[in-house]
């Protein structure tokens, strides 16, 4: 993905984020990818900055893309650090911030860091809380095929083939799942202790759900919005885990209006 790279200087080191923007004027969307990686997001920047006055920026998550990730950049609250660090690098207000799976955990952890640069959070089938009876499906241990059949209501959408990748390709492929392994964490895909962080949210939330979704159920996400002051739950039928890749007509007017209705001087005090 190309893109610019900005260095930032937190307190554990430095780090590089490269981040790609599509679109030029309008409103602010940070839209963060999730575990397999910025393709996954890329094409929906483009349809949102096509269809309506939006400026879109997709960071990489180190470690994704053949980037590089510090050693001490090992979690997702410290990598949510990084993009409220990120907004302010680039002066950016009233952002609506949007993230899916992995991405939609760490859309929750920097809207819980409380940034005023924040205006709204939409989380799409988002992972990183634990709900007792509803899992988390082990996508690590699943085939291609086997992950599209969990993740997509039509899995013939999925259009990953991969046979057709080159050596570059598949090394990248791998170092993307060696950095999910390592924001993940130890809890499989979960952390016990961000339901007590999402209650500290205070930015208006939309919890978005695609009901085919087998990676992660419904039901799961209606206890991630029950976790988040506020929160509003929309689900989305007809698609699954990604349904900003399956169908973005679908998800494209619900991300937009929800930002809408909620820009930064509505909500603030």
């Amino acid at each position: 993905m190309a893109g610019t790279t900005h260095t930032l200087q937190l307190d554990r080191g430095t780090v590089d984020v490269t981040v790609d923007v599509q679109g030029q004027e309008g409103r602010t969307f940070l839209l963060l990818h999730g575990g397999g990686g910025p393709q996954t997001v890329t094409p929906f920047a483009g349809f949102l900055a096509g269809q309506r006055p939006a400026r879109v920026l997709t960071p990489l998550h180190p470690g994704f893309g053949g980037t590089v990730r510090p050693e001490w950049l090992t979690d997702v609250p410290t990598l949510a650090q990084v993009y409220a660090d990120l907004l302010e690098e680039l002066d950016l207000r009233d952002v609506a911030v949007v993230g899916n799976s992995i991405g939609g955990w760490i859309a929750a952890e920097l809207a819980a860091l409380g940034s005023e640069r924040i205006s709204c959070v939409t989380l799409v089938n988002a992972v990183g809380v634990r709900v007792p009876g509803h899992p988390i499906a082990d996508t690590f241990s699943l085939t291609p095929p086997e992950l599209a059949r969990l993740s997509f209501h039509d899995p013939s959408k999925s259009r990953f083939d991969p046979n057709a990748l080159s050596a570059e390709q598949r090394a990248v492929m791998e170092a993307n799942r060696a950095a999910l392994r390592v924001y993940s964490g130890p809890h499989d895909m979960a952390d016990p202790t961000l339901t007590a962080r999402l209650a500290k949210i205070d930015r208006p939330t939309l919890v978005v759900w695609g009901a085919s979704d087998q990676v992660v159920d419904s039901d799961y996400g209606r206890a991630y919005a029950r976790a988040v002051p506020g929160a509003e739950f929309r689900l989305l039928e007809g698609t699954g885990h990604l349904p900003q890749t399956e169908t973005p007509e679908q998800l494209l007017p619900v991300v937009w209006d929800f930002a809408e209705s909620h820009t930064a001087d509505r909500t603030r005090n």
